[in-house]
């Protein structure tokens, strides 16, 4: 008895130690990768050449590199990849349903149609304040319908069919878009929003993106109280004095700002915010509030990577960053989707 007592009291004291070492570890690895993301390119840089290039130091040429051509590209994979996958977990705490992530309820489809309608219209330019707000807007329209549609209480069939309800509209309306388009050049730049890349990204689009993605991470961060109070249903929350209406609204506007943020300035990046949360759900022992910053951190390595990869693989040009986050996030949800049924068969038997 007292062997076994004292086996649990290891147990435990590991997974603490496991998880006291989760963030710190998350920033090493994340900061490891931005590094490698400033010296990959068609001129490859050593850690060395970048840091110094970073403190202003060494040849003129590669300061130029990555101040002016990587670091943007870089900095935007990180914002865009944490504030897609703590969006994901923000929603998948709100919804009690591990299968929630902008992606899937149409969001970032929404974003990108409010972006290249207001483009097409000549309202906004690709390097406006406009965009983003309007693509923020077509965000929070997205998730706030796809909630009136499908109610608050929606089972995992009903939201996932109510999501593709709304991505399919925005898609359709997207592609009108591009067949409108005045000229070939403007279809280019909706063909952009559609496949997703960081590809040319300026200090310009890191200043565009970077307040409200900020500001996005800050909101759903202050809301991981209710997330935990929520795994214990809407009547206890409530009980306990958590506002869900406004926990919900607040949910709604965080998700949609970051995302619409990071759309105007990347396009689609699909899967990010479906990803992270579950690699990292099982080192927080499924608590919502303590998953927010590792998926944030861990959607940040994520896209870093992702955006690393697509500078490596042998191509004429670059593969949209989105298309190859697109291929890996399909099947890990049918994966998931699978294991999700068989956890309601076992719970049924």
């Amino acid at each position: 008895m007292v062997a076994e007592t004292e086996a649990r009291s290891a147990s435990l004291s590991v997974r603490q130690h496991s998880r006291a070492w989760l963030i710190p570890g998350l920033g090493m690895f994340v900061a490891g990768l931005f590094v490698i993301s400033l010296g990959v390119g068609p001129v490859a840089l050593p850690p060395a050449d970048v840091i110094a290039a970073l403190l202003g130091r060494g040849e003129a040429a590669h300061r130029i590199i990555v101040w002016d051509i990587r670091l943007p590209r870089a900095i935007l994979a990180l914002a865009i990849g944490a504030v897609l996958a703590m969006g994901g977990a923000a929603l998948q705490g709100l919804l009690r349903n591990p299968l929630a992530a902008p992606s899937l309820f149409g969001a970032p489809q929404s974003a990108a149609l409010a972006a290249v309608a207001t483009i097409s219209l000549g309202i906004n330019d690709t390097l406006g304040w406009g965009l983003p707000v309007a693509a923020i807007l077509g965000a929070f329209a997205s998730v706030f319908l796809l909630l009136a549609i499908a109610g608050r209480n929606a089972g995992l069939l009903l939201l996932i069919l109510s999501g593709l309800a709304v991505s399919s509209l925005a898609g359709a309306g997207t592609v009108l878009a591009m067949n409108l388009a005045p000229n070939p050049f403007a279809a280019l730049e909706i063909a952009f929003w559609l496949l997703g890349s960081l590809e040319d990204r300026s200090m310009r689009h890191v200043t565009l993106a970077l307040p409200f993605i900020t500001l996005a991470l800050l909101l759903l961060w202050l809301q991981r109280g209710g997330y935990r109070a929520l795994a214990l249903g809407e009547d206890a929350a409530a009980s306990l004095g958590v506002p869900v209406e406004r926990l919900r609204l607040t949910t709604i506007l965080g998700v949609a700002m970051g995302v619409g943020a990071a759309v105007a300035v990347s396009g689609t990046i699909a899967f990010i915010g479906l990803i992270a949360p579950h690699l990292m759900r099982p080192f927080v022992r499924h608590d919502p509030a303590r998953l927010l910053v590792p998926a944030a951190l861990c959607g940040s390595a994520l896209l870093l990577a992702a955006d690393i990869a697509v500078r490596l693989i042998p191509a004429t040009s670059d593969i949209k960053v989105g298309v190859l986050t697109s291929i890996i996030g399909v099947p890990f949800f049918l994966y998931l989707i699978v294991r999700e049924r068989r956890s309601l068969s076992g719970g049924m038997a």
